[in-house]
């Protein structure tokens, strides 16, 4: 830098090099910021923001090069035909809406990655990985009794979806990462749902047949695919308009590891999980058959197994003791029978879901038989407990 005398009123100009060059080029008057201009105290930068700036730019770079370098997948949707109006419901992997794709009635699982704020590099790579692994499971499924796959998309940052503080009308602009699961809608709601409503008055035993032959077909569909869901619970099974039951959250599902050492680890909802996956052990499609066993008891009595135990005693106890759900005394012996085969401490000794098919249909329903005959205004409940497992 140089200083030179002003040809206009004797004053000193300070000029760079960088000045003249830039001036050279442009064959103007016209200067570059000044070192003045430049020029800032050390004191007043902020540089916690400055970090989070640098991280939230780097985090969207990674993902923009990954997205440039992926392949478009099969499965992708246009956006921009699908509209989001309200929340279903809020879970572990994400929160569920209800909307429309291509004028069809759709549910939308959306996972927010964030901006870079809420998760790190990897975080969001963890993320996408279990987002792809149950697209993975879900794009290829085609049965009546497993909810339909429309769509899904990796990331985009033109979905909008309804704001917290404002009316369905309102919408807020969606954070620059996220990805969405999108399946049909289901309008009748979770079989839980359906079972509280009915904990009183009870089902016909026509309806429990027909609700676990839909999810034990429902299930040996997926097994025939390799696939375990891994996360078998009512809470999981959705009803259509005519009480047909649909499988649903394919969140944990994934295909069969053909060394049984490979799928070990708790994953799943306590109460449900088989004692092989509460003790840690390796485990396969059979713990879904365990998992079905509870589900059928549950819907036979429209109640909750294990009210009164917390986390650590239940776990305990069904790995340990043996523990499962009381068997009303009024059960009929082919009912009762299916559900102690299904939840045998012995992975091998219960039965494959096509085999548990078979069974139910082989249940006669006309004579009734379950906590209330069909068109029969109930008189008792007959929830002495009876059977053991």
């Amino acid at each position: 830098m140089e200083m030179r005398s002003g040809e206009e009123g004797g004053g000193v100009k300070t000029t760079t090099k960088a000045d003249e060059e830039g001036q050279g080029r442009d064959g103007n008057s016209k200067t570059s910021l000044s070192c003045k201009a430049m020029m800032f105290r050390a004191d007043e930068i902020d540089l916690k923001s400055l970090d989070i700036q640098l991280e939230k730019h780097l985090c969207r770079v990674w993902s923009r090069n990954l997205d440039t370098q992926r392949p478009a997948e099969e499965w992708e949707i246009y956006l921009g035909k699908l509209d989001l109006s309200h929340v279903v419901a809020h879970g572990t992997y994400g929160t569920v809406y209800r909307g429309t794709y291509d004028n069809q009635d759709v549910a939308v699982k959306l996972l927010d990655w964030g901006d870079g704020g809420s998760y790190h590099t990897a975080g969001i790579a963890t993320l996408r990985a279990s987002f792809r692994q149950e697209v993975a499971v879900w794009q290829k499924l085609d049965h009546p009794n497993v909810t339909k796959f429309v769509g899904a998309s990796m990331g985009t940052s033109n979905l909008r979806i309804p704001s917290k503080n404002t009316s369905l009308d309102g919408h807020d602009s969606l954070p620059s990462r996220a990805c969405c699961v999108v399946v049909e809608y289901v309008p009748g709601g979770t079989l839980k749902q359906y079972l509280i409503r009915n904990r009183r008055k009870k089902l016909a035993f026509k309806v429990v047949i027909k609700l676990a032959l839909d999810l034990s077909r429902g299930l040996s569909y997926l097994h025939s695919k390799k696939i375990v869901h891994r996360d078998v619970k009512t809470e999981n099974m959705l009803l259509d308009a005519d009480r047909n039951l649909k499988i649903a959250d394919f969140g944990v599902a994934r295909v069969e590891a053909q060394n049984p050492s490979d799928m070990t680890g708790e994953t799943g909802t306590l109460g449900y999980m088989a004692p092989e996956v509460l003790d840690g052990k390796p485990y396969n499609r059979t713990c879904d058959v365990y998992s079905f066993g509870i589900c059928l008891w549950e819907i036979y009595c429209c109640d909750m197994p294990y009210p009164d135990l917390s986390f650590a005693d239940l776990s305990s106890a069904v790995a340990r003791q043996n523990l499962r759900p009381e068997i009303p005394r009024c059960c009929p012996n082919s009912l009762a029978s299916i559900m102690r085969k299904c939840w045998d401490a012995n992975p091998m000794k219960r039965p494959a879901m096509d085999e548990v098919v078979k069974m139910l249909e082989a249940v006669n329903t006309s004579k009734g038989g379950g906590m209330i005959p069909e068109d029969h205004v109930p008189s008792c409940f007959c929830l002495v407990p009876a059977r053991g497992p």
